[in-house]
């Protein structure tokens, strides 16, 4: 499966630097985030496609206040998302900027019109967010459009997970990637369930990931040794700029140590391989091997007291001697003398 150039699966791990809000209402602070992306390691930069209408209601009646322990309790869905929103009109700018840089662009649309909006960018895939994994309209909406599709899971139950992908299977779109998610902000770590990730591709047969929100580079680390082909992880110039996402968001020198801490891992994870390197041959010098531990006449007995395995390496293996102990030496042995055949 590609999205953009990159061939999901054996490419490489896919980064995703997500912007969100990160941009606190600023064009040009959008534009430069995504400058930076690309600068720091970033495959691609995903937005966000909404109003605060099209998510919600402007009501301020207790079900439409935050609470929970979130970042933002006590505001009303409709203020955050009001601030928190990509205006639409950026769009053109932000996708026309990414992909004059390199940069692989994309979006999470939040209902359909979004979707129609953003055809016109002719975006490489769509991200379906956690919290619209129920909207099984959205779902079919967007897969029938044959992108690939990006499913994030954090509030899914199992079945509405096989839900999603049957869904999407039914319109004939089966380039699904899951990424394994915890809907909180931030993540404890201890509920990262990483170990989700191998399980979700082998249940569902689809490329998985993770769409990190813990704080720190640990968790999108571990996944990759764990198999995930895709991470999508908050970016923000600095945090100190503030936003309501900027508290789980790396800034750029946090984003640029996870994406060589990524590379890093993919290198060491490599292929199942028992063969020897050169390097490896060349430190057997340190293995153990047969030397003689004391001098040895012709015709006397090779004894646990005058044969050893030893360090070096460049004499007999260990393995054979059992079958020397007991014989009779052919001929003198001077002590360090390897047992050669």
């Amino acid at each position: 499966m590609k999205i953009g150039s990159f061939e999901i699966g054996t490419g490489g791990t896919f980064i995703i630097a997500e912007l969100s809000a990160n941009h606190n209402g600023s064009l040009q602070t959008a534009l430069d985030t995504i400058t930076a992306a690309k600068e720091v390691g970033a495959d691609a930069v995903k937005l966000q496609t909404y109003t605060a209408d099209t998510l919600t209601l402007n009501c301020d009646r207790d079900d439409f206040v935050i609470k929970g322990g979130t970042l933002w309790d006590n505001r009303t869905m409709y203020s955050l998302y009001q601030e928190a929103y990509t205006p639409w009109e950026w769009h053109g700018q932000l996708f026309a900027h990414a992909r004059g840089l390199g940069l692989d662009i994309f979006s999470t649309p939040f209902d359909r019109s979004a979707v129609d909006f953003l055809e016109q960018f002719d975006p490489t895939a769509y991200k379906i967010a956690s919290f619209e994994i129920t909207d099984y309209d959205l779902i079919r909406y967007i897969a029938e459009k044959g992108r690939p599709v990006i499913i994030s899971t954090g509030i899914a139950e199992l079945q509405e997970i096989e839900d999603a992908v049957s869904i999407c299977r039914e319109e004939g779109n089966s380039n699904i990637i899951l990424l394994q998610c915890t809907s909180a902000y931030p993540a404890p770590l201890e509920d990262a369930n990483l170990l989700t990730i191998p399980d979700m591709e082998r249940r569902f047969g689809v490329f998985a990931g993770f769409s990190d929100h813990t704080t720190g580079i640990t968790a999108p680390v571990a996944a990759v040794a764990l198999g995930a082909k895709v991470i999508e992880k908050h970016f923000i110039l600095d945090r100190s700029i503030g936003g309501p996402d900027s508290g789980f968001s790396l800034n750029r020198q946090e984003f640029k140590e996870m994406v060589q801490a990524v590379r890093d891992t993919e290198k060491m994870l490599g292929r199942p391989d028992y063969s020897l390197t050169e390097k490896k041959k060349k430190s057997r010098q340190f293995s153990r091997s047969l030397y003689a531990a004391k001098d040895i006449k012709k015709g006397e007995t090779f004894t646990e007291e005058n044969i050893r395995s030893v360090r070096p390496g460049y004499g007999m293996h260990p393995r054979h001697l059992k079958d020397i102990l007991g014989r009779k030496a052919e001929r003198d042995y001077s002590f360090g003398d390897r047992f050669e055949w």
